[in-house]
């Protein structure tokens, strides 16, 4: 199918020393009928993507051919590229305002305090900056 062969280039990228992160990389890639390609940004080669330190410490990413989303948006687009008709309508709706903005509150408050929720670790606090 196409839509396979073009997904084969996507990329989410995560921070592989938050153990919270992590959790939740693997729980989606069992959940979602397809998942792109994995990379910890500790491994990734971030000029290859014009993204910074900072950019991977505060988001994950979202990457394909031809954009790169962020956080909540990241969120938006892997579900966007699922086949199920749900997953891709769920996608679409984290995006439009006024969900989109409260998406991106939910995942701003889940990111600065992603040590303290479960599955959790203080590698994973971005105030202590440990990367």
């Amino acid at each position: 199918m196409g839509h396979r062969n073009s997904f084969d280039q996507h990329v989410l990228v995560y921070d592989g020393d938050c153990a919270f992160c992590t959790l939740w990389v693997n729980r989606l890639k069992r959940w979602l009928p397809v998942f792109p390609k994995i990379q910890t940004s500790q491994t990734l080669a971030l000029e290859d993507y014009a993204l910074s330190q900072d950019d991977v410490e505060k988001y994950a990413w979202y990457i394909t051919p031809t954009h790169q989303y962020a956080g909540h948006l990241a969120a938006s687009a892997l579900l966007r590229s699922q086949s199920r008709f749900g997953l891709r309508f769920l996608g679409h709706l984290i995006a439009l305002a006024p969900v989109s903005w409260v998406a991106a509150g939910i995942y701003a408050f889940t990111a600065r305090f992603r040590h303290k929720l479960p599955g959790g670790t203080a590698t994973c606090d971005p105030a202590t900056n440990i990367h």
